[in-house]
This record gives C-alpha cells, structure tokens and sequence, in this order.
C-alpha cells in the first residue's frame, strides 16, 4: 500500500541555471509547489549532481559554463540515465529545438516563459514518469516495450532518443491506424507547444531511418500510420 501523501517524501528537482535570480525564483516557486529543489548554476556541478541519482526530474538550461546543456543531457543518457529532462533557452527556432531533443531531453522551453506553463511541463512529465508499466507492443519485427522504453527490430535493439522513442510509441498504440500530427504532438510534446508541427517529420525521418522506411507509411494531407510489413 502507498503510503498517505502526508507522509511520503517529496519529489526531488534538480534545477541547472546560470541566471541566479531566476533560478532562485524557479525554485522558490517549485517549492512552495512542495518539490524539494537543488540548484547548481554550472554545467559540470549539474551533470555530477545528476549522475549521484535520486532526481526525479532535472530542469536544464542550456547555455551553462563549464559543460552546455547539450552536452550535460547527451552525457547523462550515454550513461543510460533516464531521468526525465526539461531544457530551458534563450535560443529560438525549430534546429534548437530538434537538437535539444536529440540529445534525449524530453521537454523544451523557451524563455521568457510563464511559470505557470513551466510548472504544468514539469508536472506533465512527473505523471508520465510515475506511470506503471506498460504493455510490450509487437507490429511485425518490430517490439515496443513501454515500461523499459526499449525498441527492438527482429530481436536486436535499436537505439532511440527519448523523443524518437514517444513517437513511435503513440504510432504502435495505435499500429494500422492514421495517427495525425496534431495527435502526436498533444500526446508526446503534452502542453502548449507553440513550435511548427512539421517539427514530428523530423523524428518519422529518424525512425525511417533505424526501422526501415516501409514501417511508416505517409498518408498526405492526413498524418502517419505504422504497418507491420512483410
């Protein structure tokens, strides 16, 4: 049995901004939210910080001294960690983004943002973390395990990142159907995402790519269905 809410710990944030006042605000705020928040203002501290474990979430900017926040998340996954990450930048513009998330970082936010989006991204991401495990999907050779966020193809692994992974993930639930953009970025970008949809033809690339073009078929003008092939 779970223990009452009263008495179980709270979450556990690690915040890696440089920007010291608004770190200070982010984690005054988050707290009053009752996350119990560390704060690092340097890439290197961050990534050592991430590495000892027990986070359940790691909020990182990226433009950070010592170590980039590119570099901090591509290293924490490399290391198969598989802590849940929301970038922060300054930076704009769909190549940014689509590097961040390549790097495995599972949420991106612009600045300036409103720190009522920054506290539903975070919570968005805490409720898929805390998820019982799922199914394992099969769709021909290709097996989705939900729970272990692992993709095999013909029994060896492929390695995705954790965006690629989300979106192959919403087309194997619903494997044979057309899955739309609209529908992938509600379920796998979760909330407000004010970017180009097209920004999900990067990702059906990149699977193409590791899986084989004929797994995902491009209905036009009305999304993506994945099919079990030969």
């Amino acid at each position: 049995m779970r223990p009452p809410a009263a008495h179980r710990p709270p979450l556990r944030l690690l915040l890696v901004e440089d920007e010291k006042r608004l770190a200070l605000s982010l984690a005054r705020g988050l707290r009053a939210e009752g996350y119990a928040v560390d704060v690092v203002h340097d890439g290197l501290e961050g990534l050592h910080r991430a590495g000892e474990g027990g986070y359940d979430l790691v909020v990182l900017d990226i433009m950070l001294p010592g170590m980039n926040g590119y570099r901090v998340c591509g290293a924490l996954r490399a290391a198969g960690n598989d802590v849940p990450i929301l970038m922060l930048t300054a930076k704009d513009g769909e190549y940014d983004e689509a590097e961040g998330l390549d790097t495995g970082a599972d949420d991106y936010l612009t600045k300036p943002f409103s720190y009522v989006v920054l506290v539903a991204r975070v919570k968005a991401l805490l409720r898929r973390r805390g998820r019982s495990a799922q199914p394992v999907l099969r769709v021909g050779p290709l097996t989705v395990d939900q729970g272990a966020r692992r993709v095999e193809r013909g029994g060896a692994e492929v390695a995705l990142t954790a965006k690629e992974f989300a979106v192959l993930e919403q087309l194997a639930v619903r494997a044979g159907e057309v899955v739309s953009k609209a529908e992938i970025l509600e379920h796998v970008w979760d909330f407000a995402y004010e970017g180009d949809v097209n920004i999900i033809e990067v990702y059906v690339s990149a699977l193409r790519r590791k899986l084989g073009a004929e797994r995902i078929v491009t209905v036009r003008g009305a999304g993506y269905r994945l099919v079990a092939g030969d």
